[in-house]
This record gives C-alpha cells, sequence and structure tokens, in this order.
C-alpha cells in the first residue's frame, strides 16, 4: 500500500483531481442556477454531449478553435432554450422534458456523426482540434505547486473563471437577485413586477452556457475526439455536487472536489488487483452515498425546525 499512498500524496493526484473535476464542475454550475431560480436542470448529461459533438466537428470542418467555441456554446445555450420553451411555455414537467433532450442527445449525436463521417462510435476518422495546454511561468518551476497547477488545459483555468463569475451574477448583479426571489418565493416575486418565467428562462440558458462549456472540454481538452455517451454520466454527478453544495458557488466547487478526488482516487488504485468493473462504480457509488447522507441530513434538519416551531 506504500506505493499507493506515496503516489496519492504526491503533486500529481491534485493535478489529476483538477483535471477530471473540470467536467463535473461546470455543469455542476449550470445546475445550481438553475436550481437557484426554482427549475432544476437535469439536461446537462444532454447539453454536454450536443456541445462535445458539436465543438469537435466545427473544429474539423473550418480548422477553428474560436469557432469550436463559439458553436459549442450556442450548442448548450440552445438546448437550455428548448428546455426552457418545453417548460415554461408549453408547461411540460421540467424532469421528464430533461430526460428526453438526454435522451435525444444521446441519439441526433450520433446519428449526425454517421451522417456526417461515417463512424458509428468515435470521431475516429476526422482531424478535430484541442484547446491547449498552459505552462504558468514562474509557477511551473516551482516544487511543489508547479506540477499540481501548471500544465492544465486552458478550460481548467477557465473554471476559477466561471466559479467567480457564478458568484458575481447571483450575489452582484439584478439578475441574480431577481434569480434568488424567484426560487425562493414566486409569487412575491411576481407580486413586485418580476417576470418570473423570464427569469427562469435566462437562468436555463446560463445553465446551458456552462454546461456547454464542460461537454467542450471532455471532447477538445480531456481526449481528442468524440465518442457515444461520452459524459458517462458526469451531468447527473454534477447534479448531486451542486445539490451537496447547496447551490451556492464555494459549496459546490467543494463538491466538485470531492468527486473529482474520488475519481482521480479510482484512477491512482488502478494498479491494485481490484476487479475493473468496481473500479469504474467508485465515482457512482460515492454520488449515491453522498446523496443519501445528504437526504438524510436534511430531512433531521427539517424535522427539528419543525418540532422548533410546535413549540
Amino acid at each position: 500500500m506504500n506505493p499507493i499512498i506515496k503516489s496519492i500524496l504526491a503533486p500529481k493526484f491534485i493535478f489529476a483531481t483538477l483535471r477530471v473535476m473540470t467536467p463535473i464542475l461546470y455543469p455542476a454550475i449550470g445546475v445550481a442556477v438553475s436550481a437557484l431560480a426554482g427549475s432544476v436542470n437535469i439536461a446537462l448529461e444532454g447539453i454536454m454531449l450536443v456541445s462535445a459533438f458539436t465543438g469537435v466537428i466545427i473544429s474539423a470542418y473550418t480548422g477553428s478553435l474560436w469557432f469550436a467555441l463559439i458553436a459549442g456554446v450556442l450548442a448548450g445555450v440552445g438546448m437550455g432554450a428548448v428546455l426552457g420553451y418545453f417548460h415554461l411555455n408549453l408547461k411540460a414537467d421540467i424532469i421528464i422534458a430533461a430526460i428526453a433532450l438526454n435522451m435525444f442527445a444521446s441519439g441526433i449525436t450520433i446519428f449526425l456523426l454517421y451522417i456526417l463521417t461515417h463512424d458509428k462510435g468515435t470521431s475516429s476518422s476526422i482531424k478535430s482540434l484541442v484547446f491547449p495546454s498552459y505552462q504558468i511561468p514562474l509557477l511551473k518551476d516551482i516544487p511543489v505547486l508547479g506540477p499540481m497547477l501548471s500544465g492544465h488545459n486552458i478550460l481548467t483555468y477557465l473554471l476559477f473563471v466561471a466559479i467567480i463569475a457564478f458568484y458575481y451574477i447571483i450575489y452582484k448583479t439584478p439578475l441574480g437577485l431577481r434569480i434568488r426571489a424567484v426560487g425562493q418565493n414566486p409569487e412575491a416575486a411576481a407580486s413586485v413586477g418580476i417576470d418570473v418565467k423570464k427569469i427562469r428562462m435566462y437562468s436555463l440558458l446560463l445553465s446551458g452556457f456552462f454546461g456547454s462549456f464542460g461537454g467542450l472540454y471532455l471532447s477538445m481538452g480531456y481526449v481528442s475526439w468524440f465518442s457515444r455517451d461520452m459524459t458517462a454520466g458526469r451531468g447527473f454527478i454534477a447534479i448531486a455536487a451542486a445539490s451537496l453544495g447547496g447551490n451556492l458557488p464555494l459549496g459546490t466547487f467543494l463538491g466538485a472536489a470531492l468527486f473529482g478526488l474520488v475519481n482521480a482516487f479510482s484512477n491512482f488504485i488502478a494498479p491494485l488487483k481490484i476487479p475493473s468493473e468496481f473500479m469504474q462504480s467508485i465515482p457512482y457509488l460515492t454520488t449515491v452515498i453522498v446523496l443519501a447522507i445528504y437526504s438524510i441530513n436534511k430531512s433531521n434538519k427539517e424535522k427539528a425546525a419543525l418540532k422548533e416551531g410546535a413549540k
């Protein structure tokens, strides 16, 4: 066990944690924004898939990372708009509509992949671009911090900008105030002139915006191709991370960091003679356990509050 412990305590473990945390925190921010407005977006799995696919295809056909980035973000925002239209305009249940979008994304990406490239599982026949990694001057030469924090993909560094932007939007802008007001009491918000439907649509658009970066990172940073259902449940893990963090900026960051640590840990103990199926299930088992503990604690707090109110 000593080699495993040493490898986990090494700087490269933190590096790996940040790497695997990136495609979880982006959609977790998206979930948190929508949840604060009272419309929890569980379609992040589909949003990430569509953005990942769009980025790869556009980069392959145009040879431009900027076009790929813009197209991928627009695809994610578009998916958020579709969910908002079905939920807010057509009055569809948001959970059912989100599940339908996830299934649609899984099917349409493979269908279009075959139409455009004649590949059935991955985009291996086309040469797509990847977002660059960046060595931070001076920091890269520091013995411990350098291997931890330098050399990441540019989208990993933008992740910290995203969490700051999330905080700023929610707590420092009129839109953020309206989002929180609508989420806490939509009737009271409407009584003071806030358009509840419009604010919830904005929150879903923001959700798609943040989620799209997670998808783009998967296909153009984490790896350099698109493959069928490559999100592998990260959109649902993001829901757990956001819920665990109370849909707040710091809490969401810490929740995603927890799942990043678990994912990195499962990779680092791979040298042990443990069945690979069990190794792959560790992040999902952790998700179930964490959500169960979170639900029990929340239920106990609510019961305690009711008892205090009764007194």
